[in-house]
C-alpha cells in the first residue's frame, strides 16, 4: 500500500518560511523522481518542483529561487524548503511520484501565507 504523508504546513506571515516534509512509504522510493504540487482554492493543480532519483531538481518559475527541493532516501522523506514566501504560495501542497502516472494523493498539507 502506498502511502504518501504530507506534513510541515502551517500559517506564516510574508517574507516567511516554512519546510514541508512528505513521508513516503509501499514503494522503491530511491529509484522513482518525485515532486511538490499545490492546488489553491479555485485552481487546478499545479506542479512546484520535482527532484530526480539522482538528485538533480527543476522549479517552477513562480518558486524558483524561493523554493529548494531535496530528498533523504535513508528516510524515504522529500521535502521543501520554503522562504521568502508570498500571499500567492498559498495553497494545499502535496507530494508524489514525478510523472504522468501517480500513486493516489495524500491529504496534503495546507500553507497560509498571510499577514
Amino acid at each position: 500500500q502506498v502511502q504518501l504523508v504530507e506534513s510541515g504546513g502551517g500559517l506564516v506571515q510574508p517574507g516567511g518560511s516554512l519546510r514541508l516534509s512528505c513521508a513516503a512509504s509501499g514503494f522503491m522510493f530511491r529509484i522513482y523522481g518525485m515532486g511538490w504540487y499545490r492546488q489553491a482554492p479555485g485552481k487546478e493543480r499545479e506542479l512546484v518542483a520535482t527532484i530526480t532519483s539522482s538528485g538533480s531538481t527543476n522549479y517552477a518559475d513562480s518558486v524558483k529561487g524561493r523554493f529548494t527541493i531535496s530528498r533523504d532516501n535513508a528516510k524515504n522523506t522529500v521535502y521543501l524548503h520554503m522562504n521568502s514566501l508570498k500571499p500567492e504560495d498559498t495553497a494545499v501542497y502535496y507530494c508524489n511520484r514525478d510523472g504522468k502516472v501517480r500513486y493516489p494523493w495524500g491529504q496534503g498539507t495546507q500553507v497560509t501565507v498571510s499577514s
